[in-house]
């Protein structure tokens, strides 16, 4: 498959699952987290299918287009692993939903990512709240959520928090 291929599926199924779960993570009380920026396609729709939630967005740098940036109250700048750690003042309430899109494509860094991602996600989500990854995450107090027609396997992983630890 051409990487065009691969994009296309890739931003396909991200679109699919986003607005799958809209109703059941309006279900939940709290913000939004981004965790990669990018170029802002992600977060912008987001904007759209979330008009009445806070998002908040994680990133190193802000490198996007103009009218996809978060303004400066909810762009969390720097090392996500130190920022996500310690967001809570600024962040307020548990997250109702998490978009993860921070792999690397190299699997030894992507295995040190789920390893200290994991619990600090764990951290921030509100029980009942929702997960979608590109990685895969070993999360103990979540289940695994079936995905709709369309989403090739492995492509993405979604969970919802059933307790706190």
């Amino acid at each position: 498959m051409s990487r065009l291929d691969s994009f296309i599926r890739r931003m396909t199924s991200q679109k699919i699952l986003m607005e799958h779960l809209v109703d059941r993570v309006n279900e939940v009380e709290g913000p939004i987290l981004e965790l990669g920026l990018g170029n802002g396609r992600t977060y912008d729709h987001l904007r759209e299918i979330y008009p009445n939630k806070e998002i908040f967005v994680f990133d190193f740098t802000m490198d996007c287009h103009p009218s996809c940036a978060p303004d400066a109250e909810h762009m969390i700048l720097g090392d996500i692993r130190d920022t996500l750690a310690f967001c809570g003042p600024r962040v307020g309430a548990k997250a109702s939903f998490a978009h993860i899109d921070i792999g690397s494509a190299d699997p030894t860094n992507d295995l040190a990512i789920v390893h200290w991602l994991a619990p600090l996600i764990d951290k921030r989500m509100a029980v009942g709240g929702i997960v979608m990854s590109a990685l895969e995450l070993d999360l103990a107090n979540f289940e695994a959520l079936e995905k709709p027609e369309g989403i090739h396997p492995g492509r993405y992983h979604v969970y919802r928090k059933t307790c706190e630890a």
